[in-house]
């Protein structure tokens, strides 16, 4: 069951941080041997991340765009931690990159992959979470840097939210 967290509430953190967009989109249905494989890559990957708190990885939220499509919200401590572990030969992407381009491109577009990564410096984001269940950003900081605080006073509006996490105007 999922809790509801009563109240209005920002992640407010003044550190910097990497936001990794990254997923895939089932082109063919029928070519489930081009696409099963890329589904199933990713859970081992966020069991071992969330297993290392040192990775750099923070959290994430899946999130799905029709019947098509499923994309992960990462957060990231740094963009040096996520191309560490992207690139770590001992670690479980990179024999699944490397069978993706080995087996799954030869497919003939059965799937599509992307990723998007932004870094945001400290002081660059702002959030607002209204009777909502842990989620996105305010789940990743958990308790790391500043955490969830309540969204009062000069957290009223997005602006000041900007201005508390160390944004000038």
């Amino acid at each position: 069951m999922t809790t509801i967290v009563p109240g209005r509430f920002t992640a407010q953190t003044t550190a910097p941080l990497v936001v990794f967009l990254i997923g895939m989109r089932i082109n063919r249905f029928r070519a489930v041997s081009a696409w099963l494989p890329v589904a199933r890559a990713m859970g081992p990957m966020l069991a071992e991340l969330s297993a290392a708190p040192d990775s750099g990885f923070l959290g994430f939220e899946p999130m799905l765009r029709g019947l098509r499509t499923v994309m992960l919200v990462q957060y990231w401590r740094d963009f040096d931690s996520l191309e560490a572990y992207a690139r770590a030969t001992d670690k479980t992407h990179w024999p699944a990159w490397r069978a993706f381009n080995k087996a799954a491109r030869k497919q003939g577009g059965g799937v599509g992959i992307f990723h998007e990564t932004y870094a945001v410096p400290a002081g660059g984001c702002e959030s607002v979470y209204v009777d909502m269940p842990a989620f996105g950003l305010g789940k990743a900081l958990g308790g790391k840097a500043l955490g969830l605080v309540p969204a009062t006073e000069g957290r009223q509006s997005a602006r000041g939210r900007m201005k508390t996490s160390g944004q000038d105007d």
